[in-house]
């Protein structure tokens, strides 16, 4: 299969983003196409000795759409942006899936708008693997719809329901309701009805979830508005990061503690990896009818690697299709 990466989209671009689109090359056996200014992606190849055979595409342009660009610009004033063309790749059937670290909300408007819909999604949403004690649970929407509609949630568990049986191999996901306590009639009107529609919905409701409780992987998938799922995830994120700090800064206290964190080097390095993101790779855009993943803004090759190994399982396992069918 094909994948299209917005060589130029992202904090790290383009060395990591070429770096992290060879490495897939080289392990996960699929074909790349580069989209950004050809003559900058060549000098990278070449001065890295990335050897990638003849089925490299690379698709030029000058232009790239930046975090600080209106979203819908992607459309018309930076439809030739490396995004834009990346996306006219996946949309006109020359990619099988999509991979950009940049702007999030030209991300959503170009796989709504350029990709087009699943027939019967009302908004795409996106979803991110967290890290739990057991293993990891979904989290979605995480940015993409600030103000959402109680049918609209219902659409999002669905979504995620068909990827955590596709890509994570779930058997019948947890589906849970963020909320502000556990009880039926808790929360606003947007939850309450939200909450009536998914006990009837074709999926595994377990009813609402605290966020004290998400870290805990009470649920395999949270289900939110974008507007409170950003709230979290950049919460979780930053929370993980002081506790690692705060770790590290014990270990380094005094010689006690060094030789302390030589026996428990393991384990400390198997706690950080559990939660660095660019293990998991990115998150997938939800809804729309071929496989578009946002990476983190700050990836590195590693994230990207990880991020065209999520597309790749994405696109081989059908999501798209199970998705359509349980929305019908």
């Amino acid at each position: 299969m094909r994948v299209v990466v917005d060589a130029f989209g992202g904090d790290n671009a383009p060395l990591e983003i070429i770096k992290g689109a060879y490495q897939a090359y080289k392990e996960l056996n699929v074909q790349i196409t580069l989209t950004g200014d050809k003559s900058v992606i060549e000098k990278i190849i070449k001065d890295n000795s990335f050897d990638f055979d003849s089925s490299l595409i690379i698709v030029d342009t000058k232009d790239v759409i930046t975090m600080h660009d209106d979203p819908t610009s992607i459309l018309k004033a930076h439809s030739d942006s490396s995004m834009g063309l990346a996306f006219k790749e996946l949309a006109e059937d020359r990619a099988d899936a999509f991979v950009s670290a940049g702007s999030t909300g030209a991300i959503v408007v170009g796989g709504t708008l350029i990709v087009k819909r699943i027939k019967g999604v009302k908004r795409p949403a996106l979803g991110s693997m967290l890290p739990s004690p057991d293993g990891s649970y979904m989290l979605m929407d995480m940015g993409a719809n600030a103000d959402c509609r109680p049918e609209m949630l219902v659409q999002f568990a669905v979504m995620a329901d068909a990827y955590l049986k596709k890509v994570e191999n779930i058997e019948n996901p947890k589906i849970g309701l963020l909320n502000i306590g556990v009880e039926e009639t808790k929360g606003d009107q947007l939850h309450i009805e939200a909450y009536n529609l998914l006990k009837d919905a074709p999926i595994n409701f377990v009813g609402n979830i605290e966020s004290r409780e998400m870290p805990k992987g009470v649920c395999d998938a949270v289900i939110t508005d974008g507007f409170t799922g950003n709230i979290a995830l950049k919460l979780i994120e930053g929370t993980s990061m002081t506790l690692l700090k705060l770790i590290k800064n014990i270990f380094y206290k005094n010689l006690k503690n060094k030789l302390s964190a030589l026996v428990l080097k393991k384990d400390i390095y198997s706690l950080k990896r559990m939660m660095d993101s660019s293990e998991v790779g990115g998150a997938p855009l939800l809804g729309v009818r071929k496989t578009v993943i946002k990476a983190h803004g700050s990836s590195d090759a590693k994230a990207i690697k990880n991020a065209i190994r999520q597309a790749v399982t994405f696109t081989e396992n059908g999501v798209i299709k199970l998705i359509a069918e349980n929305l019908e």
